[in-house]
């Protein structure tokens, strides 16, 4: 999806960003766009893409040489390389920038990370008042705190009649 479609259409955008100062960036223009076409820029939600490797046992995954907590590959999310307190700093850091409204996360050893990331980063999150603590609504619209798109059958089956 390009910017601008997801600037015109989407209710949420997944963007792909190794920093705060780059996915703050991304999100202004996004917002600023969205604006353009008429839509009112807070409507559009910001999700940074991350893929999380957390290690394994006691110990965090060894970051890569030479760079720093997140890094790239091609047609890939950013990779964070690290522990679960780490990952809750760097979350952490981003939303005190307002650089992202949230994240979208894929654990890269899913049965290893997803454990780790729930028990070690959700609750850290969480224990800081950064992350809910409980779901009020049962759809993903809900979570997000999107609206209920009108029914666009209801109008045709009303416009046949």
């Amino acid at each position: 999806m390009t910017w601008d479609t997801a600037a015109r259409y989407a209710d949420v955008a997944y963007v792909r960003a190794t920093d705060a100062g780059a996915a703050g960036r991304i999100r202004d223009e996004l917002r600023r766009r969205a604006a353009a076409y008429g839509r009112d820029p807070g409507a559009l939600t910001v999700l940074a893409a991350l893929a999380v490797d957390l290690g394994d046992g006691e110990r965090a995954a060894e970051p890569a040489p030479a760079q720093g907590p997140l890094t790239a590959l091609d047609g890939a999310p950013p990779l964070y390389r690290g522990g679960p307190v780490d990952l809750a700093d760097l979350i952490a850091g981003w939303q005190d920038a307002g650089a992202v409204d949230g994240f979208h996360i894929t654990p890269v050893v899913p049965r290893r990370d997803l454990e780790r990331f729930v028990n070690g980063t959700v609750a850290l999150l969480q224990h800081r008042g950064l992350f809910r603590t409980f779901y009020p609504g049962t759809t993903l619209r809900e979570h997000l705190g999107l609206p209920r798109p009108a029914n666009r059958y209801a109008r045709a089956r009303e416009a046949a009649l």
